[in-house]
């Protein structure tokens, strides 16, 4: 059974884009784009291992959703992602994290 992980990003095609770069990793991704989605996959999803949240939304909506995760799922690490990079840097942002904290790549 692959681990889950959920992708936050401002735009609702996140996951098909990360998915297509990111495909040799052994990774069910979900993704996520409002407070709505984040709260139901947080629900509906048990075995979510961690949270990669993208640079693109809103300090006020981020830091909302670092309350919302916390509180419905504190066992899972939350992620944020630098705007330095850019769109380009997600995916070489979500390998390093799913290879340090998922996949035990050092």
């Amino acid at each position: 059974m692959k681990p889950v992980v959920l992708l936050i990003g401002k735009l609702p095609g996140i996951v098909g884009h990360l998915a297509d770069e990111l495909e040799d990793l052994q990774i069910r991704w979900l993704g996520a784009h409002d407070h709505g989605e984040v709260v139901r996959q947080l629900e509906s999803e048990p075995k979510i291992a961690c949270v990669i949240m993208g640079a693109g939304l809103d300090d006020n909506i981020r830091g909302d959703l670092i309350g919302v995760i916390a509180a419905i799922r504190p066992d899972v690490t939350i992620h944020l992602k630098d705007r330095a990079s850019g769109p380009t840097g997600m995916a070489p942002f979500v390998r390093r994290v799913v290879g340090a904290m998922i996949l035990n790549e050092v």
